[in-house]
């Protein structure tokens, strides 16, 4: 009988976390302006391989990323991206 009890207080324990979650979403994301990181832009080069353009704070990092992991290939100067935007201050 206290088995039956312990495992009826894990699923209601469960079933009131899952309701928590979905009447708070996004309650473990920071709001975009509040982000430190971001990806601006993708390119997709093959399956397996892609640059990204990546916003690290004010910085801009041009970053590939393949099998056996990512690599930086360059810091970018701020400007614009192709529609017009400012991409970094």
């Amino acid at each position: 009988m206290l088995e039956l009890a312990a495992v009826s207080f894990v699923l209601a324990l469960l079933a009131g976390a899952v309701w928590w979650v979905k009447q708070h979403p996004g309650w473990t994301a920071a709001p975009p302006h509040e982000r430190s990181l971001e990806a601006v832009e993708r390119l997709r080069l093959s399956p397996q391989h892609t640059l990204v353009v990546v916003r690290a704070g004010e910085r801009l990092l041009l970053v590939a990323t393949h099998p056996q992991g990512c690599s930086l290939l360059a810091r970018l100067a701020p400007g614009r991206s192709r529609r017009g935007e400012r991409v970094a201050s």
